[in-house]
């Protein structure tokens, strides 16, 4: 193998690549090995002309080259390539191990033969072999000793030209250098391998033996490699490799010995694949065929395992890769039939989907290894399973009558199962997306009877066998016929020409769009007096009426209808042709004296104006007899034009043309020409006057005597100002230069100059600009206080800090950089590009007068007035805060000294805080007041307060903070307690229940009162929510109450809180009497007066109500109505 990396060669030289029996071709790893000789400069050119190297690849042979861009291209033998490069660089030569270069010259051509080393050559024939006459090689280069194998995509052969020039040319017929070279194997062998790539070499030529012994019978024709061009090397500019009858790369060569042949030639042989290439191919193709399982209608589990190691019993681990590439392949046509590639990866199992059903299936998988593929395995042979038919296509309307639908369907495939049933759905004409069956059964169409004229349905169809029903196909809209279609919209102009106009109209609304509609256009000029002609009548909804007249009305109208009938016309529309192209005007002529400078021109309107008012003309003059240059001087409605500006005693040519709606209409004829003799006239436009500015408020204007036609110039105008258009004379006289004072500086200013004779004034020259250079920024204005109102700092102090606000002045030319304060006493500060800023650290209570300049990089501008500020005294301390009272929901918080009447006219504002949930304070109280009651608290909970005082000088700072807390809530009242008798001398007495308080257990107090005593006492304390009274005595009267009360356990001990008692209950005992006894009737009346009071109150109350309604009703309706 040989890598060229330059190609210079002073004349053709003729590589020959000599091997002795057919040596080994180099691997990439040898190739880059540190024991590859370099041939530098076998030639030199003595005149450094441009140097050509051609290379002779023989048959059977592979050339491959990279290219400047990057690229490979593969030749293959026979050819001969002559690589060509302009840079005059020598090509260096890579040979393998063990061979060394020759030059043999025959016939004033030198040829560079590669032989083994320390050959004995034998010449035979009439070739004369020489001993290079050029010293030894140098020494060798070193290249690095590893590489990547190429990539594929770079296998193939790339053809394309980069700064190297490559051609292919036919195999000639040279001088025969081929000789009998004795050359032995054990040269170099030790150099290009180590000890342990020897062994690797044995150990895997011995598997090949054994492999190729085992599998002699099962294998016709050795593994093909996939690759199909010779593995490119990165590192080098062109390599050849020997190659097969197929054009099969071989893989790496090896060198090994061979003994010369006596001939005219050493026949040379590269072996088809090195040892190590056929160890890893056989290793490869020691795979087992996958094992399909979990098969399914359209998925299948494909598992396989990697090549077996093992080889007649020896299993060598350090050879066998230990990640294998896969590549699974699949065929439905048969064992013999077309594979196609479903999965490459490092996976051994794989889910197959989206199979046909039913189908028979061989599938294969084949393991690759660095680009290296083993056989493809044997074919698994399996069958997917049958399952519902596909989807059928959505069936066709066949027939249409106005009250029925005939509908056609194709079968779809029955995936391995005969198809019984056809499902047909359709909506019955609602829209409403229900779908109910119409038709079930094995035949291919269906007429759907008793419909509506123009109605629309909806269809599905499904098909079924034995295992299951398909989806649903597309939904379809038909229509039955209809009647006569509905009026049509009018048509719609598309275009407008002169003599055509396109229209285009729609279907009439509610039409079906499967039914066939046809329209006829029906057109009347407006003054035929002919009426409505039809001009179309066909399906399409658009056309192009022609051969109308121009600027002309014409209406039109569309009649829609189908097989029922005609529709109603459409409304009439009205639309027009545009106007054409006015024609020629007259020839235009001079009207009134010719002067010097100007003439007037006339001419006629054009014969035909083309069907539209003429809009405007356009009048056209050139200079000269021949001038070709023509300037359009005038454009209007008018047929007359002033020509002025003109040069005296000039040649002038006219043409004018028209413009109307239609377009332009073509030249006139020019007009006469007119001789002009010019009189004495006055001066002519003076040049641009120069400007040159002395200092930023001053500049000097210089200007030249113009042309004076005839007369003397007496005298010059100027004319100066700040804007282009508005200048103002600033001096007038015969001088030639004038001073300008009073200027701003940085600005731009225009001036103008003309000169004027007896004749009259000439025209002014061109307006110069030109600007004063920058200076010191302009004076501060603006300068004022802002309100505290308006600062949004939180630093901010009114009693230490003064915000002040200013416009930024003009900046005369130069950027202001900063702006220097003044605040009195040769106090002064120096602020940033700001247009406002606070003063801090200043004393309260204090007045200063402040002013203000700005700065840049030419110096300070002036002061700014001077303001007089004053700021505010200190802010007020926090009062002392304290709580006056308290309860288990409101505290009542009190602060400083003050009375009602002090509150109008304190100027100190309070400002009280508390605490939330989330740690921060918030507002309660602002204002003036001394006191305030924070309500909707919880009961036992601590809360946080702090204030601050705030005055015209702001706000103090804020109190320390103080905590309250709120005691626990007593028991709420209850009910009065119901009283029941048992005897004469029990009662019992209940009232209601109240829940846990928080957690606190409540307990009840009842306390009685007997007869006339003052005082209550108590007679039961617990839990129960009732209680017996057994110390009843005859006629005595007795009175309860009850109260809750709340049992507290905190860690201040235990407390009871009491809580209020309920409404006394009155209680008269009395002896029990028999049913009968009018006492017994008295007592039992008396308790059930007293415990239903309040609902016969109610009672009573409503039935008054009622009673003096109705008495109203019944006089209002016997004396007013009657």
């Amino acid at each position: 193998m040989f890598v060229f990396q330059s190609w210079s060669v002073i004349q053709y030289i003729n590589v020959l690549l000599i091997m002795a029996e057919h040596p080994p071709l180099l691997d990439s790893t040898q190739i880059l090995s540190s024991d590859i000789s370099l041939l530098s400069a076998p030639i030199v050119s003595a005149d450094g002309t441009q140097q050509v190297i051609l290379v002779q690849v023989n048959p059977g042979e592979a050339f491959t080259i990279r290219r400047e861009d990057g690229q490979f291209q593969c030749i293959t033998g026979p050819a001969q390539v002559p690589m060509m490069s302009p840079n005059g660089s020598v090509p260096p030569i890579y040979v393998p191990p063990g061979y060394a270069p020759q030059v043999i010259e025959d016939n004033g051509v030198r040829r560079v033969v590669v032989v083994p080393q320390a050959p004995e050559f034998h010449p035979g024939g009439h070739t004369v072999l020489h001993r290079s006459p050029h010293p030894p090689l140098p020494g060798f280069i070193p290249v690095p000793t590893m590489m990547p194998p190429p990539p594929r995509h770079m296998y193939s052969p790339v053809t394309g030209a980069g700064d190297m020039t490559t051609q292919y040319m036919p195999q000639y017929q040279s001088s025969q250098v081929y000789g009998d070279v004795d050359a032995h194997s054990t040269h170099g062998r030790s150099n290009f391998r180590d000890e342990r790539s020897s062994k690797t070499y044995e150990r895997l030529q011995k598997k090949l033996k054994d492999r190729q012994g085992t599998q002699k019978d099962k294998m016709s024709s050795p593994p093909s490699s996939p690759q199909k061009c010779p593995s490119p090397i990165n590192e080098h500019n062109g390599l050849i490799k020997g190659q097969n009858a197929s054009g099969i790369n071989t893989g790496s060569a090896k060198n090994r010995s061979g003994k010369g042949k006596g001939g005219a030639q050493v026949d040379i042989e590269i072996e088809e694949k090195d040892e190590e290439t056929k160890a890893f191919e056989a290793l490869l193709s020691n795979i087992v065929k996958p094992v399909a399982s979990d098969i399914q209608a359209r998925t299948v589990v494909l598992t396989w395992s990697p090549p077996s190691s093992l080889i007649n019993g020896e299993t060598d681990e350090s050879t066998v890769p230990e990640i294998y590439g896969y590549e699974v392949l699949i065929s439905s046509t048969g064992k013999d039939g077309k594979y196609k590639s479903v999965y490459v990866g490092e996976e051994t199992n794989i889910t197959l989907n989206d199979l046909k059903p039913a189908t028979d299936y061989h599938a294969k998988v084949q393991a690759e290894y660095n680009s290296i593929k083993g056989t493809p395995s044997e074919a698994e042979i399996f069958t997917t399973l049958s399952c519902e038919p596909d989807i059928p296509n959505p069936p066709r309307i066949a027939n249409r009558t106005k009250n029925s639908l005939t509908l056609q369907w194709k079968a779809p495939s029955d995936n391995g199962s005969k198809i019984q049933n056809f499902v047909l759905e359709w909506d019955e004409g609602k829209g409403n997306g229900e779908f109910y069956q119409c038709y079930m059964g094995s035949q291919k169409q269906f007429k759907i009877t008793k419909l509506s004229p123009a109605m629309g349905c909806k269809f599905r169809l499904s098909a079924r066998n034995d295992y299951g029903t398909s989806g649903f196909s597309e939904e379809v809209l038909y229509y039955t016929s209809g009647c006569a279609p509905s009026m049509p919209a009018s048509p719609v102009l598309t275009k407008a020409g002169v003599t055509w106009l396109s229209l285009h109209w729609s279907k009439p609304s509610g039409t079906p769009s499967d039914e066939g509609i046809s329209y006829i256009l029906e057109m009347e000029e407006e003054t035929s007096g002919y009426g409505f002609k039809p001009k179309y009548d066909g399906e399409d909804l658009a056309y192009t009426v022609k051969n109308l007249k121009r600027s002309t009305k014409y209406k039109f109208k569309v009649i829609a209808y189908n097989s029922e009938g005609k529709s109603n016309p459409s409304e009439v529309v009205e639309f027009t042709t545009c106007p054409d192209k006015p024609g020629i005007p007259a020839k235009p002529s001079v009207k009134g004296k010719i002067h010097s400078h100007s003439f007037k021109i006339t001419w006629d309107p054009p014969k035909d104006n083309g069907g539209a008012a003429i809009n405007k003309y356009i009048v056209e003059m050139a200079e000269g007899s021949n001038g070709n240059k023509w300037d359009m001087i005038y454009s209007g409605a008018t047929r007359e034009h002033l020509c002025d500006r003109l040069n005296p005693g000039s040649f002038y040519r006219l043409r004018v043309y028209c413009i109307n709606d239609g377009g332009q209409s073509a030249f006139g004829p020019f007009s006469e020409k007119c001789d002009v003799t010019t009189a004495p006239g006055p001066p002519d436009q003076c040049k641009p006057p120069q400007v040159t500015c002395r200092s930023a408020t001053s500049a000097q204007v210089n200007w030249e005597v113009p042309l004076s036609n005839g007369t003397d110039v007496t005298e010059y105008r100027l004319e100066w100002g700040g804007v282009e258009g508005s200048m103002q004379i600033c001096y007038c006289g015969p001088g030639l230069n004038y001073e300008i004072k009073g200027l701003s500086p940085a600005t731009t200013y225009y001036c103008r100059v003309q000169a004027l004779s007896i004749m009259g004034a000439g025209p002014f020259s061109e307006v110069v600009a030109c600007v004063t250079p920058p200076s010191v920024p302009g004076i501060v204005t603006c300068l004022h206080e802002i309100s505290d109102d308006e600062i949004e700092n939180p630093h901010y102090s009114p009693s230490t800090c003064l915000a002040i606000s200013w416009e930024k002045p003009c900046d005369h030319g130069s950027e202001i950089l900063a702006y220097s304060i003044d605040f009195g006493d040769k106090q002064s500060l120096t602020v940033g590009k700001v247009t406002n800023y606070i003063i801090n650290n200043l004393q309260p209570d204090t007045t200063y007068r402040i002013r203000i300049q700005a700065l840049n990089s030419l110096g300070a501008g002036p002061f700014s007035h001077m303001i007089k500020l004053k700021t505010k005294p200190l802010p007020p301390d926090p009062p002392r805060l304290e709580c006056v009272a308290f309860s288990h929901q409101n505290l009542k918080l009190k602060w400083g000294e003050g009375t009602p009447k002090t509150l109008s006219t304190d100027s100190i504002q309070y400002h009280l805080q508390m605490e939330d949930k989330n740690g921060r304070f918030v507002s309660l109280y602002r204002g003036p007041c001394h006191t305030y009651k924070v309500q909707r608290l919880n009961e036992s909970t601590s809360y946080k307060f702090c204030i601050q005082a705030c005055n015209e000088a702001g706000e103090g700072p804020l109190s320390q903070e103080y905590i309250f807390t709120t005691p626990k809530s007593v028991p709420s009242a209850l009910k009065a307690p119901k009283i029941e008798k048992v005897n004469d001398h029990i009662c019992e007495i209940t009232w209601e229940c109240l829940q846990p308080m928080k957690g606190d257990p409540v307990i009840y107090s009842l306390q009685v009162m007997v007869g006339k005593d003052s005082e209550f006492k108590q007679i039961y304390k617990g839990p129960d929510p009732y209680f017996r009274y057994s110390s009843l005595q005859l006629n005595c009267e007795y009175r309860f109450r009850v109260c809750a009360i709340r049992q507290c356990q905190d860690s201040l001990g235990h407390q009871d809180l009491v809580g209020p008692y309920s409404t006394t209950v009155l209680f008269i005992s009395q002896r029990t009497e028999p049913p009968a006894s009018t006492n017994r009737d008295t007592v039992e009346s008396t308790r059930t007066r007293r415990a239903l009071s309040d609902e016969q109150c109610a009672a009573v109350i409503l039935v008054l109500f009622a009673f003096f309604s109705i008495l109203i009703a019944f006089i209002i309706q016997y004396f007013v109505i009657k």
